[in-house]
């Protein structure tokens, strides 16, 4: 069978689908150094300002699985368009806000339409290239996009903020949103819906997306609220409750949300978690790190964002070479290999000195992160959809990025109470400031790294695949019916 990316066709529908992914990965972060200015602009509380990056991240992981579900059974490029007009109209919504509530607002909204724009994106890429080299070097890029976004979002956002303004932080999607819809139109081949759409199960949907907007929701106002509060217990078990009645409903539904069948391939339940874990710790150390530059070094915004310049440049170069290496060395060595020297990384980080410098205590930590972050990026989204039948594409995408947005959830609940305890006993101490936010950032970015070194060995466990001829899978899941 001829190789699609080979042909110029397919290698623009690579590019388009990077480019869809890379707005929906960066703006997770693209506005966290505008968060100030937001603030002065419309007169934010310093309470009510984390909606801003909260609220995307809310609605993201709470409608992920139901975008991915949707993508199977309405068509996958009907899905994408419908998520792309979503984003950019909330885009400008937003952009345009001249209050806080409306700006809050666009982004939850924004959030939702990401949910079903990405893995409507990774299901189209993962049945256009066939699985081997075409789809190993596919799915690199796209790794190679998801660690660069992050990054990049931080810088992009200090050069808007401090250029044009912060409403270009979301003034930027619509025109690129509007290319990226032609793009679409242009190169991707309209889908059939599944045969039998009549008996969608409407109250798993229901049950799954309460679970997890309370279970996003309860873990980002944990910190400020305490673990030990009625409310973070109360939401904790409310999630956990929505949870079981969601698999119960599962086990009893002719044509289920989430077959739970799908788990029956090989090391797809491994890949979740290992990405849970991992982006927990890597998401919270761009988070800490920034924080650590601006309020301990007197970096800039635009200065902030320029420092994660070698470490973006680090994940593309890795990224690159890892999706070559998948064939010679497997993605499970990848994977682990990946994150024992990611958790290297921040166990340098955590080092980091209140009269450190740029040079000698952020740059090497980044750079030796940099060196993991691609090959996990990469290796872990290929182990992820190795084996998954195309029916089951956008599930198993949707599976994926919501292990991601729930881990970035939990990640910065728990490592933002264990910086603020670590400052506040500080404080207490009669420690200056100074003094007492970098001990914070420091047992944070310790956490980090035991969290990563925590990924590494549930890694283990998941599918190894390397070659042009894939390992038998394991029993196929039951047909949907």
């Amino acid at each position: 069978m001829p190789s699609f990316l080979a042909t110029g066709r397919g290698k623009l529908t690579l590019a388009l689908l990077c480019v869809i992914a890379f707005l929906d990965f960066a703006d997770a972060s693209i506005v966290n150094v505008a968060l100030p200015a937001m603030r002065a602009d419309l007169g934010f509380s310093v309470q009510s300002l984390q909606w801003v990056p909260s609220g995307y991240l809310l609605t993201y992981g709470g409608f992920m699985l139901l975008g991915g579900r949707a993508a199977d059974l309405l068509g996958r490029r009907r899905v994408l368009v419908a998520g792309t007009l979503l984003f950019a109209a909330s885009s400008l919504a937003g952009g345009l806000a001249q209050n806080a509530g409306t700006l809050v607002g666009a982004r939850l909204v924004q959030g939702a339409g990401a949910a079903l724009m990405l893995p409507a994106a990774l299901s189209i890429l993962t049945t256009a290239f066939r699985e081997g080299s075409d789809r190993n070097t596919a799915l690199g890029v796209w790794g190679g996009v998801a660690g660069l976004a992050s990054a990049a979002g931080v810088l992009l956002g200090g050069l808007l903020t401090d250029g044009p303004g912060w409403r270009w932080v979301m003034l930027v999607n619509p025109p690129v949103g509007v290319l990226a819809l032609l793009g679409v139109f242009a190169l991707i081949e309209r889908d059939r819906p599944a045969a039998r759409t009549t008996g969608f199960d409407l109250p798993g949907a229901v049950l799954v997306t309460g679970a997890l907007l309370l279970l996003v929701f309860t873990l980002v106002k944990a910190p400020d609220v305490g673990w030990d509060a009625a409310r973070t217990v109360g939401g904790l078990a409310g999630a956990a409750v929505l949870l079981a009645a969601f698999v119960g409903n599962e086990l009893r539904a002719r044509d289920p949300l989430l077959p739970l069948s799908i788990f029956r391939i090989r090391g797809l339940a491994a890949a979740d978690t290992t990405q849970l874990l991992a982006i927990a710790g890597f998401v919270s150390m761009f988070f800490f790190l920034s924080l650590y530059m601006e309020n301990v070094l007197g970096f800039s915004p635009l200065q902030t964002g320029a420092a994660y310049l070698p470490l973006c440049a680090g994940v593309a170069v890795t990224a690159g070479v890892s999706s070559k290496l998948i064939a010679r060395v497997g993605t499970r060595p990848l994977i682990v290999g990946g994150l024992l020297v990611t958790a290297a990384g921040l166990f340098w980080l955590a080092r980091i000195p209140v009269d450190g410098s740029y040079a000698a205590d952020v740059l090497p930590g980044t750079l030796v992160a940099s060196l993991g972050l691609g090959p996990v990026f990469v290796a872990v989204t290929a182990a992820a959809n190795a084996g998954v039948p195309a029916d089951r594409a956008g599930l198993a995408a949707a599976l994926l990025n919501a292990s991601q947005q729930v881990g970035a959830a939990l990640g910065l609940a728990i490592f933002s109470a264990l910086a603020t305890a670590r400052t506040g006993d500080l404080f207490a101490a009669g420690r200056p400031a100074p003094d007492a936010l970098t001990g914070g950032f420091r047992r944070a970015l310790l956490a980090c790294a035991c969290f990563v070194l925590a990924a590494s060995v549930v890694a283990l466990r998941t599918r190894d695949t390397r070659s042009e001829h894939p390992e038998p899978a394991a029993p196929a899941p039951e047909p949907v019916r």
